[in-house]
């Protein structure tokens, strides 16, 4: 996010700052088998469709510094199609790739579907707004002329409508009505302030004016809102606040622009990253039928004898929530030192279809299993100390999430997991190779993602004192593009995917041990390092204080929900 006070660029050629280019990818995109609506070029959504555009005329751009490239731009978009019109105005930094936006035009359907998505024939889906409001501008910075000066403006929409988005002048007139449209009411959804682009300071405000992305504020596998690329601003605004714009929301129950079964296996050959495994890592990946069959073993709460588990989970306990009484454990005989270390061979990518943003994109999440994660290194500034229990578990299951743009079948980010958290990446920002295909790197015994090699710091990476993540590349990976099975696809028709059984078993996988050697490490520190040792410690998931086995993947809350982050 940029703070300060913005240095504006005058609306003549020799003071711009550089012409954004659009992203792509770094191969063509597949010839998708036949399907509905997937990589169409327009979405859908009941009484509206909704295309993409890649194309913007720059209104006004700012920055904290004479630095063109790290400024931010204001754009309106161009080459809109036909009928279609423009929902708000776009906004990203000068040092990224274009993303693009969605413009919108009605969709003319018989009175009984209009019933049947919940809408009203009696009123348009789009109107003109009745005026604009004046809601910031850069001429309250300084107060000098209104030279190079950008202006922000919100639509009044008329009884019944709401805005999507805002739009920037760069002179003191309101825009022309015909600029944008308003949607009715009942075909949005709440959004929510997303991630912070801009804040600007003036002298003559008490508060600042901010500028922010925008993200539907239901999500996830049951979400219906779709995000339209227009940017939130305000000088005012607080956390918690109801925005004062909207997106859409898909009232086509039949989500005609997700892929169907024979395209996920198109985007899953063409997209499926090579996960790279640390060059000195020993816990590797397994497949869940090769862990069973090398005597894994049930335990009941009140019983120390283990039940060895069927090689297809049909002796698991399904159906339930986690009530602790069950868990997964090793080998009791001298097997269980060679099942840690698991078997990539047989190792497979697990990997579960579902729609995001409304139908918008499709989120295919892939997850690994692994045998055993092993334990932490702790980094106390240049000192590394090799832990040898803390952060180690029976078990584990890591997972990344490709998003795909419904609309055009490209790659639009993917979500990088990391123990308790996570971080989307653009597309722009992956590495590639064979095409389209991202790379993934699994930190050395812990099993996080990241989308670069390099050493990461769980905890304070500014005091240099956490958990090491350490990613490389390596001989030792898994092709996902080939290496895969499809375990559950609930809103893909015509799937008949069986989930497996051992998908249904809620508790934990692996038993809980609670040890004392965290207090013992921090006690050998010296006096000045110790207590920003423990207070990291503390802040760190609880599965560094003791071993704790995971749930699977059907019990995290990004099965049905978005991912965090």
């Amino acid at each position: 996010m940029f703070r300060g006070k913005c240095f504006c660029w005058k609306r003549i050629d020799n003071s711009l700052p550089p012409e954004p280019h659009s992203f792509s990818l770094p191969a063509p995109l597949p010839d998708w088998p036949p399907g509905q609506g997937f990589a169409s070029g327009r979405i859908n959504l009941g009484e509206i469709e909704v295309v993409k555009v890649s194309r913007f005329e720059l209104v006004w751009s700012c920055n904290l510094s004479q630095d063109k490239k790290k400024g931010v731009s204001f754009y309106k978009p161009v080459g809109v199609p036909d009928g279609f019109c423009s929902l708000g105005h776009y906004c990203q930094f000068n040092n990224r790739p274009l993303r693009g936006c969605l413009v919108a035009r009605e969709v003319a359907i018989p009175e009984t579907e209009a019933i049947n998505f919940g809408g009203s024939v009696n009123s348009p889906a789009l109107k003109k707004p009745l005026d604009y409001t004046l809601v910031w501008s850069s001429y309250d910075i300084n107060k000098e002329n209104y030279d190079g000066c950008g202006f922000f403006w919100l639509s009044q929409p008329p009884e019944g409508y709401k805005p999507l988005g805002y739009l920037v002048t760069d002179n003191p007139d309101k825009p022309s009505l015909d600029e944008v449209r308003c949607v009715r009411a009942d075909l949005t959804d709440d959004c929510q302030a997303y991630r912070p682009i801009l804040t600007c300071y003036s002298k003559f405000s008490a508060s600042p004016f901010q500028v922010w992305s925008t993200r539907p504020s239901h999500r996830g596998m049951l979400g219906k809102g779709v995000s339209v690329g227009t940017f939130f601003c305000s000088s005012h605004w607080t956390s918690g606040e109801e925005l004062s714009i909207v997106c859409l929301r898909n009232l086509n129950p039949e989500l005609h622009s997700m892929p169907n079964v024979e395209q996920i296996h198109v985007l899953i050959n063409h997209y499926g990253p090579r996960v790279f495994f640390h060059p000195d890592e020993v816990y590797l990946p397994s497949s869940v039928s090769w862990f069973f069959k090398n005597g894994a073993q049930l335990y009941k709460a009140g019983d120390s004898t283990g039940e060895p588990i069927d090689v297809g989970g049909s002796n698991l306990p399904v159906g339930e929530m986690n009530d602790e009484a069950f868990w997964i454990d090793m080998p009791s005989d001298d097997h269980r030192n060679t099942v840690k270390f698991g078997k990539l061979e047989s190792a497979k990518l697990y990997v579960h279809v579902k729609p995001a943003h409304g139908g918008a994109f499709t989120d295919i999440a892939m997850w690994l299993f692994f045998p055993f994660n092993g334990p932490a290194t702790l980094k106390v500034g240049p000192v590394n100390v090799a832990l040898t229990k803390i952060g180690q578990h029976l078990c584990d299951w890591e997972h990344f999430t490709l998003r795909v743009c419904n609309c055009t079948g490209e790659l639009w980010s993917v979500y990088f997991s990391q123990h308790s958290g996570g971080k989307w990446i653009e597309a722009y920002d992956l590495e590639y190779m064979e095409g389209n295909k991202p790379i993934v790197y699994s930190s050395k015994s812990g099993h996080a993602s990241y989308p670069h090699p390099g050493t990461y710091i769980q905890g304070s990476a500014k005091l240099g004192i956490g958990i090491r993540n350490d990613a490389a590349r390596s001989n030792l990976y898994i092709d996902s593009s080939t290496h895969y099975e499809i375990i559950a696809a609930e809103c893909i028709g015509g799937g008949n995917f069986i989930e497996p059984i051992w998908l249904q078993y809620m508790r934990k996988w692996g038993p809980r041990i609670v040890y004392k050697s965290r207090n013992q490490i921090i006690n050998r520190l010296s006096m000045m390092l110790r207590y920003p040792v423990e207070n990291i410690f503390f802040k760190l998931p609880g599965e560094l204080h003791g071993e704790e086995g995971p749930t699977g993947p059907k019990e995290k809350n990004n099965w049905v929900g978005d991912e965090r982050g």
